[in-house]
């Protein structure tokens, strides 16, 4: 069977709350990359799809399955690079998944309506380049969004 189709079934299984087959996948949405699931939940901010790019390349699994993980700090997870020493309690608190990708998304979510794009700093040269970097700054409505993010 292939791959995809053994996550698809899994997901049916797990969804529908009862034995997965193969008229349960026809149930399911069409799928979306990992880009199209950042692009979709972040539509009203383009920032945040611009600093998955930077951070993760669009990935929230790695090639065998496992959570994608930072490459410099192996404790940040999935797509939005959510570090698990700062970030994992409050997750679970908020009943999020970070290992999840809907879980990464919404965490993010939370993090950026606190603190804006701060928490991402470090990547900055990569996204603050993005077109959606300089809508932001030329839109100078979103002062947290800015915070901490703009050159001496």
């Amino acid at each position: 069977m292939p791959f995809t189709t053994g996550i698809a079934l899994a997901l049916a299984a797990v969804l529908g709350g009862g034995a997965a087959s193969s008229t349960a996948t026809q149930a399911l949405p069409p799928a979306q990359t990992v880009q199209e699931y950042v692009d979709n939940y972040f539509a009203d901010e383009p920032i945040m799809s611009a600093i998955a790019q930077c951070e993760s390349h669009y990935h929230q699994y790695a090639a065998d399955g496992s959570v994608y993980r930072g490459k410099i700090n192996n404790q940040d997870v999935g797509v939005m690079q959510i570090n698990e020493h700062y970030h994992a309690l409050t997750a679970k608190q908020l009943g999020l998944d970070l290992y999840t990708i809907q879980g990464n998304v919404a965490y993010a979510q939370y993090l950026y309506d606190k603190e804006g794009t701060a928490p991402w700093v470090s990547s900055q040269p990569c996204w603050g380049k993005s077109a959606a970097a300089q809508a932001l700054k030329a839109d100078g409505n979103n002062a947290l969004a800015l915070a901490n993010n703009q050159p001496d």
